[in-house]
């Protein structure tokens, strides 16, 4: 047709077409859908008709482009029936051009045959023909064709391939059926199994993954020569393409352009051709090469079609992802990485895996064509397992075998193998061997090595002509170093491109080029020195190509290749050195670094190419002891290079190979690896051959301990293996074969192996497929073999467990056979067995025989059957045998479907099993679970093996008695029924303890049975009814049990929780498990000891309480032996009910105590109790709280009636309840505490119960807290109390503490005291005061503390003050005390209207304290001096004359703390002389300047009638001290002198030596810290050789009675304290006063040196001190010697009663000593850190037993451990023992605890830093009750927990009276001592002590 005709028959072609296509609408439909899926269809097409809708289809169809109406009109053509004429019109005028894939096709009827089809199937078979011919061409020639490997044509080995990932089944026809091993991960496989895979849906893609050098490109070649060969007939069209080939074009390409145009051509219809392609694309196979190598990235565009042109990867990605020839096979090959995002999950990976040994020989035998050559490469191959890790690699295994061809012919046998030593040296030895006549160009090999590097370092590995010069292009075309191959870059382009023989060869010459290159400076060579990770989902998608660059270089760098470098880069061998110096310092520092994995393999490759046995030796000390290697493949030369450097490492080291795929063989790359310790494999990929691989390295490996194989595909074929192998590893001591789905079989033979495995502790074989039969097995092994202590199964973990036995093999193979056995015999009854058999499915006939099995077994420790199916048959049987199997723990046969009737069958089964200590059923919870105790000659072992004292030795009873059993029947639907039945089977049990039948449904009748049935039941520890419907009438049925069961002493019910508990005594429990104190000899002060008789207690919580029910009660209560203790509580109590029950309870003599907690009273609630006290006298103690908390203490009717406590705090008592309740209270004959704090009497309450205060018998104290009480009453309080004779002291505190006591005492008192606290006086109060102090005449001693009181109003105060006669203290603190001066507060003193007879300042502390005289009186002595002194021209003069005047009575002048200006110096200097009654005169730790000393020194040169002289503290310079010195000369009367922490030298001590000698009744001095050497000690004491009056020599008293309290602390140095441990005296301790009597000031010679030439002199003076009564010798450094003189001397002083001799080395000798002549008065006893061990202290502790005396003992610091003071007699007087830091542990505990309770006086006991734990705890708790007068106990930093805290909780609530017990720094978490505190506030948890001061008098 001509286009004029065309033009004009395109109308009648439309026409046409419509015509046709109206007569098959719903094909035209499904066309329209496919080539317009995203146009809507339905919408406007209705309307139309069937004509009207074709012609809108077809131009919607014509609009979207030429290319859809192409191939729209070919499918018009192809599909439906159109004439011949017709259809050649349709496709000259529109249908030229490429169609699309044809849509689904969805009519009925097949087209009928055409003319082109045929025409299509004869191209296409034509293009098959054709591309299979031209592919035997290319690979059929013996010379290599363009593109072939080098070795193409050598002998082919085919490489180890193995399954990564198998998404689908194999086809069955292919020869593999279903379930077939190989069909799984990890199996081995074939070239055929690539293509085995069925996929008839979606892509069929395998990518091949191997290491460079694995053969992936020559195994590419290879199926393409097979297929060219017939043998891949399955496939009629092979392509291969190469990425690196694809690299090069950069245009897009559509899928037929890369088809026909990249690869060949049809000689026509490539349309057609293309087409059938696709319609028979499961016979067309394309392989990709080097999808590693894939440099240009995917396009951002969809999906692409046939017609889009697209890059390579994105075609790559559409063939597999089925977009594009869907259903073709797609094989790509890569190096292993992160692969690209175009591959689906689910494309099957195969690893190749290179040579094994097998290989690499049939590799060598067809390599060489003789057999002599074979010969002897096989044995240089066999005798070196460098050279097999070398060939491994199929790349390496070529090149090393064209070194040896030739090699071989010229050295002698190992020689050339030895040449060979690295793959860098054998590239080397090739080049060589390549090169004509061994020569080599430096010129070409340089340029060539650049070549190579500039295309690494830019991804490029084709060459271009013009890329290589010719001369170097010719040397490496000779040498076959590259090759030539035809690459296409587009339609019509083809070019010759040139290639390294391999990427390896081509780093090689790169990695020369650094080295060689003068170019490439050092810092540059140093930078190629890096290790890239490897890991697989987190790299780089593409693998660089500069990877094993660093490992050529590192062998480059090797000594061996230096004479090759000198060579190729034309320099001597030293340039050469230090090029490879900088490679070696590179690598020395990576060794030393800590790598991953992958880095790791990648250094070990590098260091041992470097062969430097120094660097190998640096990395292997810096690997970690556990070396993990995750998720990345590793090959057999990987593991070589590993163990290469773990030769040269000295200590062990785990290995764990966690999702590695593993080469097959690789395990043999540790034959002889002794570092290894642990070995673990976990990977899918380990199959049979793995595990036959493993099995000949495991024997060699002698250090191996621990060898893990999990999650595998072994086989019982690799299992056989691998159990040969254990047989010969003695040493191994954990084996873990878990999760391999081993078989019955395989399980058997692996556990047949534990004898042979002497050292063996852990078998693990969990999550393998384990029967029944093959369990019974299993527990026989265990059974029968010596060493297993514990086979645990539960579901899928199976564990034995082991521990080797205590005889060897060689002792026992020495031994003789009589001996043997017998050792066997012993070794099966000293071994213990535990048997965990949970979740087993086992039943009766399984548990029959395993009970046979048990009895001729050793000891069992513990049996668990649960989740098992033993029924109620199975459940007796094994009841019935656990008496006979001698279990030790427990037996547990939970969730077993044990019923109510097999509940009986139990019972009577265990009822005579002496062993049991607990059964616990519950049948709800599905628990069955027996334990038991040690039988009774264990019992008697342990008690043989327990230290005990002498005393308890003969209190043991010979025969043990039974430990009682409890029997715990929870939850098991029991009712009233069943009991009868129960207890007929309980009855039988010998020792029934505890039984608890709590979650039942017994109800009353069940309880009220019970109750008839207990008597029956013997004596029981415990009831338990809880949660069994119970009502109110229960307890009435339960109450009289108290009379009917000996054994019931505590009955617990609480109505909200269900609780109904009968308890007896608990230690009933305990009495031979030291639960107990021991019976003490006749004549021992033992009364502490006596049993007390353990009270009776009814407990009801959250009950209704009616009157009706409460008389009930009581009633019920009669018959109840005491004493009784009752404790209730309920929501509310009324006053009706409370008042029944107080009547009642006076009734009742046996109570003891009752209490009301957790309840509601009313506010009439406290007169009611109040006046109990008259209606019964028996009433002790009233204590109400908040009105929701009563307690009522008894005293018994044998005691005498002595002093009541009534309580009533928190109980809104008002104005309105003081006179009624004081009238009730009067009835009290004597009422000892009243307490009515917390609560709202207001000033008018309180006025008017001071008016009724007469009234009241309170001889106590009264306590008025928290009342709401403001200053008026205060004042009111001043006028008031001279109105009560009794009351001895108030103190009152208005600010945040509120406190408000008084205190009574029984007669009337002449002295009252008055302290006020924070009471704000303004100055309007002040005159209001000083009238009410005026009117007081009876009050003595007046406290202000913080009152606002000014300086102003003080000085007010005192003149206001005007007494006609007596004695009156003044104590103000207040902080401008510290402030004002000296001077300013003896200005105030001027304007007392008394006599001042104390003065007493102390700025640090900030109180200022008067002692007043009345009336005023003149001393004559006092008017003359101030007559003398008349001139009042100056203040300073007026100050002093008025001083004179009001001081001239002054007694005492105390100035502690004070910084004295020299105006005050001065003043005193003129003051001093008129105080001719001054007796004492202090002055300490103050700051005094030279002038102002100078003054005061003068000043105290005229007081020679001075009694007390006290200037210790100060920090005065020698000078100054010699001076203070002179004063002492005239001092004739001095009884007391303290000069401590004042320096001494020589000049100072020769003139207090000469001043001491006129003191002839001098009776205390004190030089404490003065630094006199022995030398100055003999001056001393030779001048008080004439002070026969001296009787103290001892230390500071711990409380000052006019300065509070003292800060006591000693340094490490002081205490001898090793460095580096916390001192443990590091806290400010308050001293109390009563425990010592301060008779005085004290005189100290502790902490200088006087040493043993002091000691020995003045142990010679002693004995002329007849009077001495203190001594404190402590830290002088005295030894042995000196100690030993000091006590004999000291034996002599009969009046010494405190002896301090601390932080000196005495010695246990010096104890010795001391124990045979302690002084009998003795009170003091210090011993701190004085060297005494266990034996010192227990001499010690023997001489003070029974001294009447003593009052405080302290043996600190020094190593008693169990030697602690143990006393049979007690010490009556002793009120403090200070123990810490003693090493004292728990065994010392239970004596200790008995000697606390022999001292009734007992007030601190100090055990800090101890190592105490939770039985110490258990025993101090146990006697705190009998300790009545300890107020604080110290158990810091001990080792005790939070139970051994709730010990001392529940002690002290027993009724100590101790204050606080300090438990710092024990390992008790801050949460638990929180609730702990919260229990019990006395218990102290923090670093300082927060203890409150109880008020003074309380």
């Amino acid at each position: 047709m001509d286009p004029d005709s065309l033009q004009l028959g395109t109308e009648h072609l439309w026409n046409w077409l419509v015509r046709l296509l109206s007569k098959d609408s719903e094909w035209l439909n499904a066309k329209v859908k496919f080539f317009l899926p995203k146009m809507d269809l339905c919408s406007g097409d209705k309307a139309q008709d069937a004509t009207q809708g074709v012609i809108l289809q077809l131009r919607r169809l014509h609009a979207q482009g030429r290319a859809t109406w192409q191939a729209f009109i070919h499918c018009v053509c192809m599909e439906l029936d159109v004439p011949l004429d017709l259809e050649v019109p349709l496709l000259s005028t529109w249908g030229h051009g490429v169609g699309l894939k044809r849509p689904y096709q969805s009519c009925g009827s097949s087209p009928r045959p055409k003319q082109c089809k045929k025409q299509q199937l004869e191209l296409a078979q034509r293009y098959l023909k054709l591309l299979k011919t031209s592919t035997q061409q290319r690979y059929g020639s013996k010379i290599p064709g363009p593109g072939q490997p080098l070795a193409f044509h050598q002998a082919y080995i085919p490489p180890i391939l193995q399954w990564s990932r198998t998404p689908t089944p194999f086809r069955t026809q292919e020869g593999m059926a279903p379930g077939d091993p190989k069909a799984e991960d990890g199996a081995d496989v074939s070239i055929r199994d690539l293509f085995s895979t069925r996929a008839d849906k979606g892509p069929r893609v395998t990518v091949l993954l191997g290491k460079a050098g694995m053969g992936k490109t020559t195994l590419a070649h290879r199926l393409c020569q097979r297929w060219a060969d017939g043998q891949l007939d399955r496939f009629q069209a092979l392509f291969l393409f190469e990425f690196r080939q694809l690299n090069l074009i950069t245009r897009l390409l559509t899928l037929p352009q890369l088809l026909f145009d990249l690869y060949l051509s049809p000689e026509a219809g490539s349309d057609l051709v293309f087409q059938y392609l696709e319609e028979n694309a499961n016979g067309v196979l394309l392989i990709f090469d080097g999808l590693d190598q894939a440099l240009h990235p995917r396009s951002s565009r969809g999906q692409a079609g046939p017609e889009d042109p697209s890059p390579a990867l994105d075609l790559f990605s559409s063939l597999c992802r089925g977009t594009l020839l869907p259903g073709c096979w797609v094989l790509a090959t890569s190096r292993p990485g992160k692969l690209p995002n175009c591959l689906p999950t689910e494309a099957a990976r195969v690893h190749m895996w290179g040579f094994d040994r097998p290989r690499v020989e049939e590799y060598v035998g067809r390599f060489f064509p003789d057999q002599p050559g074979q010969e002897a490469a096989l044995a240089e191959l066999r005798g070196s397992r460098h050279l097999q890790s070398l060939c491994a690699v199929p790349a390496l295994c070529q090149v090393t075998c064209l070194c040896l061809l030739r090699l071989l012919p010229g050295s002698p046998p190992g020689q050339s193998a030895a040449l060979l030593p690295t793959v860098t040296q054998n590239y080397v030895q090739m080049l060589s061997t390549l090169g004509p006549r061994g020569y080599l160009p430096p010129e070409a090999l340089l340029e060539l090595s650049e070549v190579a590097l500039i295309g690494l370092q830019t991804g490029k590995v084709i060459f271009s002509v013009g890329d290589i010069r010719p001369p170097t292009m010719a040397f490496a075309a000779a040498l076959s170093l590259l090759t030539s191959f035809c690459i296409c870059t587009g339609p019509g382009h083809r070019d010759t491109g040139y290639a390294f023989t391999h990427l390896s060869l081509q780093e090689f010459f790169a990695a020369l080029y650094l080295m060689t290159s003068p170019k490439v400076d050092g810092n540059a060579l140093a930078s190629h020195i890096t290790l890239s990770s490897r890991w697989v989902l987190r790299t780089k998608a593409r693998p660089g190509l500069l990877d094993h660059l660093p490992t050529f270089l590192a062998g480059l760098a090797s000594r061996a290749c230096r004479p090759f470098l000198s060579l190729v880069a034309q320099r001597d061998e030293m340039w050469v050195s230090a090029r490879q110096a900088v490679v070696m310092q590179a690598l020395r520092k990576l060794a030393a670094r800590r790598l991953t994995g992958p880095k790791i393999v990648a250094l070990c490759h590098c260091v041992g190419e470097t062969q430097e046995p120094e660097l190998a030796s640096l990395m292997a000390q810096s690997l970690p002891c556990h070396l993990s290697f995750h998720n990345f493949p590793l090959t057999y030369a990987d593991l070589a290079a590993l163990t290469s450097i773990l030769v040269h490492r000295n200590a062990p080291i785990h290995l764990d190979f966690e999702g590695c795929p593993l080469e097959p063989h690789c395990p043999e790359a540790l034959v002889g690896c002794e570092q290894v310790e642990n070995l673990s494999f976990k990977s899918r990929k380990c199959g049979d051959a793995f595990a036959e691989a493993l099995s000949r390295s495991l024997p060699t490996m002698g250090s191996l301990k621990k060898l893990g194989l999990a999650g595998s595909k072994i086989t019982a074929q690799g299992i056989s293996h691998l159990v040969q192998a254990l047989r010969l590893c003695p040493q191994l001591e954990e084996v873990s074969f878990q999760d391999n789905q081993l078989k019955d079989w395989a399980v058997l033979n692996i556990v047949e192996v534990l004898p042979c495995l002497p050292q063996l502790r852990k078998l693990d074989l969990s999550r393998n497929n384990v029967s029944v039969s093959t369990l019974l097995c299993l527990t026989k092994v265990a059974v029968e073999c010596p060493t297993v202590r514990t086979l645990q199964v539960r579901e899928a973990d199976l564990i034995f467990l082991l521990s080797p036995p205590t005889k060897t093999a060689a002792e026992l193979q020495g031994a003789p056979d009589l001996q043997g056995n017998a050792g066997q015999r012993e070794e099966a009854q000293s071994r213990s067995l535990t048997l965990r058999l949970q979740q087993c499915e086992l039943r009766f006939h399984e548990a029959q025989g395993l009970i046979a099995q048990l009895q001729e077994g050793p000891r069992l420790d513990e049996v668990d059957l649960s989740g098992n199916q033993l029924d109620n048959e199975g459940c007796r049987l094994m009841a019935e045998a656990a008496s006979q199997l001698h279990i030790a723990r427990s037996l547990d046969l939970s969730d077993n479907g044990l019923s109510v009737d097999g509940v009986y069958c139990v019972l009577s089964a265990v009822s005579m099993c002496r062993t049991l200590a607990e059964l616990h059923i519950s049948l709800l919870h599905k628990t069955v679970v027996f334990t038991f105790a040690p039988e009774q000659e264990e019992q008697k072992g342990s008690w043989d093996r327990t230290v005990l004292p002498v005393s308890l030795t003969c209190q043991m009873p010979s025969e043990l008695p039974p430990r009682p059993a409890a029997i715990r029947l929870t939850h098991c639907g029991l009712q009233a029924k069943h009991l009868e039945q129960l207890c007929r089977a309980l009855r039988g049990s010998c020792h029934l303890g505890q039984l608890d039948f709590s979650g039942n449904a017994l109800g009353d009748e069940g309880v009220a049975q019970l109750a008839q049935l207990l008597p029956g039941l013997g004596a029981l520890q415990s009831l338990d009814l809880s949660e069994n419907g119970l009502s109110l009438d229960a307890v009435f049925m339960l109450t009289p049990c108290f009379s009917t069961l000996p054994w019931l002493l505590h009955l617990d019910i609480s109505s909200d929780s269900q609780r109904v508990v009968l308890r007896g005594d608990r230690r009933g429990r305990d009495r031979w498990t030291g639960g107990s104190l021991p019976d003490f000899p006749a004549g021992a002060q033992s009364s502490a000891f006596h049993q007390r008789c353990v009270p009776r207690s009814l407990c009801l919580r959250q009950c209704q309480l009616e009157p009706l029910s409460l008389a009930c009660l009581c009633e019920t209560l009669k018959k109840c032996p005491g004493p009784l203790e009752v404790k209730l509580s309920c929501e509310v109590l009324s006053d009706q009910s409370l008042e029944t029950l107080l009547h009642h309870l006076a009734r009742l003599p046996q109570l003891s105590l009752l209490q009301l907690s957790q309840t509601r009273l009313s506010p009439k609630s406290p007169l009611l109790l109040a006046d109990f006290f008259s209606l019964c006298p028996r009433v002790q103690k009233v204590d109400l709280r908040s009105l929701c908390h009563v307690t009522l203490h008894f005293r018994s009717s044998e005691e005498p009636e002595g002093k009541c406590c009534g309580r009533f705090t928190g109980c809104g008592l008002s104005q309105e309840h003081v006179e009624p309740l004081c009238w009730l209270l009067s009835k009290c004959e004597d009422l000892n505490e009243l307490d009515l704090s917390a609560n709202m009497l207001g000033d008018d309450g309180l006025r008017c119960l001071l008016e009724c205060l007469p009234q009241l018998p309170v001889s106590g104290s009264l306590d008025l807290s928290h009342n709401s009480i403001s200053l008026e009453s205060v004042l009111g309080l001043v006028k008031i109390l001279p109105s009560c004779p009794r009351v001895q002291e108030a103190s009152v505190n208005l600010g945040s503490e509120q406190s408000f006591w008084i205190h009574f005492s029984r007669q009337e008192k002449a002295r009252k005291t008055l302290r006020l606290s924070q009471c704000n006086f303004g100055p309007e109060h002040v005159s209001r005061l000083a009238t009410g102090l005026n009117q007081a005449l009876k009050l003595t001693a007046l406290t202000l503390t913080r009152c606002c009181l000014g300086l102003e109003q003080l000085t007010r105060l005192l003149s206001l003050l005007r007494w006609p006669v007596g004695l009156f203290s003044l104590r103000v603190e207040e902080p401008w005390v510290g402030t004002a001066g000296v001077l300013a507060l003896l200005e105030v003193c001027t304007q007392a209207s008394g006599n001042i007879t104390e003065i007493s300042i102390s700025e640090t502390q900030q109180q200022f304290s008067l002692q007043l005289e009345f009336p005023h009186q003149e001393n004559p002595e006092a008017v003359a001096l101030r007559l003398a002194h008349c001139d009042l021209g100056t203040h300073h003069n007026l100050l002093v004359w008025q001083l004179m005047e009001t001081c001239a009575r002054l007694q005492q002048l105390s100035l502690s703390q004070v910084n004295l200006c020299d105006t005050s110096s001065l003043l005193l200097q003129n003051l001093l002389p008129s105080l001719s009654e001054l007796k004492t005169f202090r002055l300490t730790s103050s700051c005094v300047s030279s002038e102002g000393l100078a003054h005061l020194i003068s000043g105290l040169s005229h007081c020679h009638h001075l009694e007390e002289l006290d200037l210790s503290n100060n920090p005065f310079v020698e000078k100054d001290t010699e001076a203070l010195m002179t004063v002492l000369e005239g001092m004739c009367w001095l009884k007391r002198l303290d000069l401590s922490h004042l320096p001494l030298g020589s000049s100072a001590l020769a003139l207090l030596t000469q001043g001491l000698s006129h003191m002839s009744v001098l009776q205390s001095l004190r030089l404490s810290r003065n630094g006199i050497c022995d030398v100055g000690c003999l001056q001393l004491l030779e001048a008080l050789r004439a002070a026969s009056s001296l009787k103290e020599l001892g230390p500071r008293p711990s409380g000052n009675p006019k300065m509070g309290c003292e800060i006591v602390g000693c340094s490490k140095r002081d205490s001898g304290q090793t460095p580096g441990r916390t001192s443990w005296k590091q806290k400010t301790r308050v001293g109390s006063p009563h425990l010592r009597r301060a008779e005085g000031p004290a005189s100290v010679l502790s902490h200088n040196q006087i040493r043993d030439f002091g000691a020995q002199h003045l142990a010679a003076i002693l004995p002329a001190l007849p009077e001495l009564r203190k001594i404190d010798l402590s830290g002088n450094g005295i030894g042995p010697a000196g100690g030993v003189l000091l006590v004999e001397s000291l034996a002599l002083c009969k009046h010494l009663e405190e002896l301090m001799l601390g932080y000196n080395g005495l010695g246990d000798v010096t104890a010795l000593r001391l124990a045979q002549r302690l002084p009998h008065h003795l009170r003091v006893l210090h011993l701190p850190s004085s060297g005494l061990s266990l034996e010192g202290a227990l001499l010690l502790s023997q001489a003070l037993d029974g001294r009447p005396y003593v009052e405080e003992i302290s043996l600190a610091v020094n190593s008693l451990a169990t030697g602690v003071p143990h006393f049979h007699q007690g010490l009556p007087l002793l009120r403090q023992i200070d123990l810490v830091s003693c090493e004292i542990d728990n065994h010392a505990a239970k004596p200790l605890a008995a000697s606390l309770v022999l001292c009734p006086a007992l007030e601190e006991v100090l055990l800090s830093w101890n190592l105490l734990g939770d039985e110490a705890a258990a025993e101090l708790a146990r006697v705190l009750p009998r300790m009545s007068r300890l107020k604080k106990m110290d158990l810091e930093k001990n080792q005790i927990t939070a139970c051994g805290a709730w010990l001392l909780v529940e002690g002290l609530a027993q009724g100590s009276g101790i204050q606080v017990i300090r438990l710092w720094n024990n390992p008790i978490s801050p949460d638990v001592a929180q609730h702990l505190q919260s229990e019990e506030p006395r218990l102290d948890f923090a670093f300082f002590d927060k203890q409150p001061q109880p008020p003074r008098g309380s």
